[in-house]
């Protein structure tokens, strides 16, 4: 196990980058520690240089500029191999000719481990699996899915790997039994202590999974934190935007000379209060659908859209002059019909500019 620390790095797979064109740069800019043996997610849209990153960690490529270490050894220049990790890429590698348990087993083998160590340690990664009917079976005969799990049990069959990367490992198994199989590499990780790094462009499984996230977008880190805290003080409005369903209500609005946000000229009392900005940047207001509430004359006056049941909630559309804001509300709330008044929680709403929160004066 090891603290996975990154020096200032960029990526780019040109030949050539010009260092003040972004676009010609994968990864602009990390400077990030991980601590040894946390769980941690990648989370972002397609193209945003996750899986980049994932491979900057395991060797698969090094970087164009700065450094890797693992606790204090530089690894920069080391291949995957001699950095001692185990990787789970997004589609099955398996040896189709071996049986289910020689393919658990061949990293152990692999590395001199003694059979009677190896069967131990197969047999727990199958049963953690549900493979334990299918290891005298070929690998050739199983679904997708089930090869899938072999390549998991391959990555978790180790147990002295500096750490364990997942490239969006869930991507080919069975909707119903994404659940469980993250369930179960929450409570690996839980009894194993090793470092867990997981990509995924799905918030549910980076939340689920992950004691910190980290959200990238365009090459670069958003925001780094606790689910908690991506939830409840997004950083960037792409954070706010990206996790939650629906995502932040964000409206455009103007910082007076005493540091007030107003939306449309109202008054919007924010987290931090009075705030300054400097002119010329975009200045928006955030807050979450579930930091809004119906009140009863005070606030916002809003006309009801649109209420969409979801479950245990329902989600209404309220229309403020041009701009649209959505509310969670429980099923039992009552809801205006026609217009009514919103207020936002203030300890949960935020004042960005030009994407970025505000931190105060």
């Amino acid at each position: 196990m090891a603290l996975i620390h990154l020096e200032n790095v960029r990526h780019s797979y040109r030949i050539n980058p010009r260092s003040e064109d972004d676009n010609d740069w994968a990864l602009r800019g990390l400077d990030m520690k991980w601590a040894d043996g946390g769980a941690y997610a990648l989370l972002g849209p397609s193209g945003c240089g996750k899986t980049t990153l994932l491979n900057l960690i395991s060797g698969l490529l090094q970087p164009t500029e700065g450094r890797v270490y693992f606790d204090e050894r530089d690894v920069t220049n080391l291949d995957p191999g001699a950095r001692n990790i185990a990787q789970v890429f997004q589609f099955p590698v398996v040896y189709d000719t071996m049986s289910v348990f020689d393919n658990l087993a061949f990293p152990l083998r692999n590395r001199g481990v003694g059979e009677s160590e190896v069967r131990k340690r197969v047999h727990e990664i199958a049963a953690l699996l549900d493979l334990q009917d299918r290891l005298p079976s070929r690998a050739s005969g199983l679904t997708a899915d089930g090869k899938q799990k072999i390549s998991l049990g391959r990555g978790l069959v180790r147990s002295d790997v500096a750490a364990i990367l997942f490239d969006e490992p869930l991507t080919v198994i069975d909707p119903h039994l994404k659940w469980r199989l993250r369930s179960k590499l929450k409570e690996l990780h839980q009894r194993l202590g090793v470092t867990m790094i997981y990509v995924t462009h799905d918030q549910t499984e980076a939340l689920t999974f992950a004691d910190q996230v980290v959200v990238m977008i365009d090459g670069q880190v958003v925001q780094a934190g606790t689910p908690v805290d991506l939830f409840e003080r997004p950083h960037h409005t792409f954070v706010g935007h990206f996790i939650g369903s629906p995502g932040m209500n964000l409206m455009p609005c103007e910082v007076d000379t005493a540091g007030v946000a107003r939306v449309a000229g109202q008054p919007i009392t924010t987290a931090l209060g009075p705030q300054r900005v400097a002119q010329g940047k975009r200045t928006e207001i955030g807050v979450r659908p579930e930091f809004v509430r119906f009140t009863s004359s005070d606030g916002l006056p809003v006309r009801i859209e649109r209420i969409s049941d979801a479950g245990r909630h329902r989600i209404v559309d309220a229309r403020f002059g041009e701009q649209l804001i959505k509310v969670l509300v429980g099923e039992d709330t009552e809801v205006p019909t026609q217009t009514g008044h919103i207020e936002f929680d203030a300890a949960h709403t935020q004042l960005y500019a030009d994407g970025w929160v505000v931190e105060g004066s």
